[in-house]
């Protein structure tokens, strides 16, 4: 079986929970670290799916990778090979289907509600989950590109999530551990500062408030994201 083509844009932002469950359902992947001047491929057929994780850039930045990506992310789609993007990566494929991003009105920061959206679409994707608490990071937000379905909302981020085919865009992290929430909390220390008037960003001890628990019941939920998602995955070499 091809690996699975996990691309990070920062050292600070690897894949987390995503990575532990391929490895518990034994599918191999392979890091493709941006951060560190690896070249985008240009095929996404050597990968059996392709990730693309969170980073603090814009989507709209003109760094040298970001062209030949959203090339990547076309192809993925042109070849039918599964495509997930969590926060900066689901951005990034909202640009690559005709999109935009644009400012989010506030900062998210810290855990949050998002609401499964009332549609066919959603429920593939989440069963009979109807809502759910989430971590946020993010100032940016994305809109649903043409042909794709909304799949997840929240009150201060209405497009949290959206699907097109085996493909799905997560605004939200659902790949959150403990070590990232306490990286990104020590990392962002001035950030959150800095927005800590905004109505959707928490201070530290909230977000390492019942830490575990809530990583369990994120983690819960996002088996069923992924579970979808791998449904599509090329089990053939």
């Amino acid at each position: 079986m091809k690996p699975v083509g996990i691309f990070r844009t920062s050292t600070t932002e690897g894949p987390g929970y995503f990575a532990t469950y391929l490895e518990r359902r034994s599918i191999p992947w392979q890091l493709v670290a941006l951060d560190q001047g690896e070249p985008v491929p240009r095929n996404a057929r050597a990968y059996s799916g392709i990730a693309v994780m969170g980073g603090p850039m814009s989507a709209n930045d003109e760094l040298p990778w970001i062209a030949p990506l959203l090339e990547l992310m076309r192809g993925a789609v042109r070849q039918d090979v599964p495509l997930i993007g969590h926060c900066l990566g689901a951005q990034l494929m909202s640009r690559a289907f005709g999109g935009a991003v644009r400012a989010n009105p506030v900062r998210e920061i810290g855990w949050g509600e998002v609401r499964v959206a009332d549609n066919g679409v959603a429920r593939e994707w989440l069963g009979g989950v109807q809502a759910f608490e989430t971590f946020q990071w993010h100032g940016d937000t994305f809109s649903i590109p043409p042909g794709a379905t909304r799949v997840l909302e929240g009150e201060h981020c209405a497009n949290q999530a959206f699907a097109v085919g085996r493909h799905i865009g997560m605004q939200c992290h659902v790949e959150m551990t403990p070590e990232l929430v306490r990286t990104w909390i020590g990392t962002g220390a001035d950030e959150i500062r800095e927005h800590r008037r905004s109505p959707a960003v928490q201070d530290p001890a909230e977000m390492e408030k019942d830490l575990e628990p809530r990583l369990d019941r994120l983690h819960q939920v996002a088996d069923k994201i992924y579970d979808r998602w791998s449904e599509g995955l090329s089990r053939g070499s």
